[in-house]
């Protein structure tokens, strides 16, 4: 755990109190490469070499209702399984699948040199921070990551964590309460620095299950202030649930509360998780995007922190002083 500081600080909001831990990365890397898909026509049989494939990993019985399947179903079916990285997936199964029952390694705490407490800092220090970090936010150096690929469900679809009333007395969803805060650095940045005008691009992972909803709540609240050109979405990976013996889960058609919920026999996914934005930035070509920009810094936040401080500047300041290559803040418990 090198290069690394972490940021102690108590926050609240709207008299609800939530622990959370956000941090700054940086990286870079090249395009993945792009699935491919089968179009030919009628399928009477799997394609022996696909079969085999799925043997190498023991997932042969993904092909196990390819009888009972009607045309459209099959293409369905080949397409999503030609769109799979198998050997990677095989290799997250078998370390998941080897990591139970072993014995949770003993977390140790970092070293006292690598903490801060904002209460046990003088005013000087966390002012001289605070310039720091506008300083950079106005320069256009700083960033700011959403994930936001999670989902809840609800009686009418699968909704972004992020649109969802999460019990606040102004009622006001994550993404407003995110949105206003970003604008309120802006315009302090610009204050202190006496620009005309500084925009903090805002990048939001979503994944296939929440990005249409995500982006129309943005066009319908004309999205909370901000310009639509300064953020953008972009979908994280899914990969294949399985079950507990390692096998791919199938998707079925089935019924919730009268409403009929049609899925083709394919296979059951969920979004790749929070480490999905690796891949995710790699693959949207979005690491060249924040370069183009000018961004140096990335805050990166999880969407369920309502009490993250997104852009934050007097963390900024912080990390950007000590010169490390990442930063956590984290709320004592």
């Amino acid at each position: 755990m090198s290069n690394a500081v972490i940021w102690m600080g108590g926050e609240g909001i709207e008299g609800i109190p939530v622990v959370g831990l956000f941090s700054f990365y940086s990286a870079s890397g090249n395009k993945m490469r792009e699935p491919m898909g089968i179009h030919s026509n009628a399928v009477a049989a799997p394609p022996q070499l696909l079969l085999e494939r799925l043997k190498d990993y023991g997932q042969e019985d993904a092909f196990a209702l390819w009888d009972e399947l009607s045309p459209e179903e099959r293409h369905l079916l080949l397409n999503d399984i030609q769109s799979l990285d198998l050997s990677r997936i095989d290799r997250i199964i078998r370390c998941s699948l080897r990591s139970q029952g072993l014995p949770v390694a003993a977390i140790e705490p970092v070293p006292e040199s690598w903490v801060s407490s904002v209460d046990e800092r003088t005013m000087e220090h966390r002012e001289r921070w605070w310039k720091m970090g506008l300083k950079a936010v106005s320069e256009g150096k700083l960033a700011v990551l959403l994930l936001s690929g999670g989902q809840v469900l609800l009686p009418v679809e699968l909704y972004s964590m992020s649109l969802v009333d999460v019990g606040l007395p102004s009622g006001k969803s994550l993404f407003q309460l995110q949105a206003e805060r970003i604008l309120c650095v802006q315009r302090l940045a610009a204050q202190a620095m006496n620009e005309g005008s500084v925009t903090i691009h805002w990048y939001i992972m979503t994944s296939p299950f929440t990005d249409d909803a995500a982006g129309k709540f943005f066009e319908s609240q004309k999205y909370f202030g901000l310009e639509a050109d300064q953020v953008t979405f972009f979908q994280q990976g899914t990969i294949p649930c399985i079950s507990k013996d390692g096998r791919y889960v199938m998707e079925t058609p089935f019924k919730w509360q009268s409403r009929e919920c049609l899925f083709s026999r394919q296979f059951a996914k969920s979004p790749d998780g929070n480490g999905g934005v690796y891949t995710a930035l790699k693959s949207s070509r979005l690491l060249e995007d924040m370069a183009t920009r000018g961004n140096k810094y990335v805050h990166c936040y999880g969407v369920d922190i309502a009490l993250v401080r997104v852009a934050d500047p007097t963390f900024l300041g912080y990390f950007i002083d000590k010169g490390v290559a990442a930063a956590a803040k984290v709320v004592r418990k």
